[in-house]
């Protein structure tokens, strides 16, 4: 991972999210506040108007000012996170120029971890830890294992895909979607579902360079 890859795969995120846009909405009316597509749109935008002060920048200081970007334009609960992550992400790479794959994935797993310490949560939430925890364990395990790029991003894809929707028959205990309690059973979480997508993107760029 370097700082131009940092940037293709915020434009790629970026893209997928808006093809995603309709069935995010729907998922954040059902439960959530009505806003968390709109506040992640944002954040994509911001980042990628960003982008030309990030290329030249090492991979850490590149994350560290995305984080930085994030707490400061995103709104609701999803800035101070994503923030958090991509801050802690940066703090585990420091000083790296480029970023292998164990690496990355030690990294990754510290921003999922940020995360979890900031919002209070953890798996069996209803939240977007129930795609990120177990897609963190599973990349540590691979990169370990040193499986090859495209297998691996197929696994770690069909496993986005299978957190996600097992959300749909969770009860909610963050965020707005606590207070309808049982209602939420059935539904998939929204921060879930931008999770997934966001990961598939980047797992397809990957696997086409």
């Amino acid at each position: 991972m370097n700082s131009a890859l940092i940037v293709d795969c915020i434009a790629a995120v970026r893209g997928a999210l808006l093809a995603s846009e309709s069935d995010i909405e729907s998922l954040d009316r059902a439960i959530g506040d009505g806003d968390h597509f709109i506040n992640v749109k944002r954040g994509c935008d911001v980042l990628l108007a960003l982008s030309p002060e990030l290329l030249p920048l090492a991979p850490d200081a590149a994350c560290r000012q995305i984080g930085m970007k994030l707490m400061s334009t995103i709104g609701g609960a999803s800035g101070p996170l994503l923030a958090s992550f991509f801050l802690a992400l940066g703090k585990s790479i420091a000083g790296a120029a480029t970023v292998d794959a164990e690496s990355f994935a030690r990294a990754f797993a510290a921003g999922v971890d940020a995360i979890g310490q900031r919002g209070k949560s953890g798996l069996g939430e209803k939240t977007m830890l129930d795609v990120l925890i177990p897609v963190a364990n599973l990349l540590q395990r691979l990169t370990h294992e040193r499986i090859a790029l495209d297998p691996l991003c197929a696994q770690v894809k069909a496993e986005a895909e299978r957190s996600m929707l097992a959300t749909r028959d969770m009860i909610a205990t963050k965020g707005r979607a606590h207070f309808l309690g049982e209602r939420a059973i059935g539904h998939i979480d929204p921060g879930s579902k931008t999770c997934q997508v966001a990961i598939h993107a980047v797992c397809d760029l990957l696997t086409s360079r």
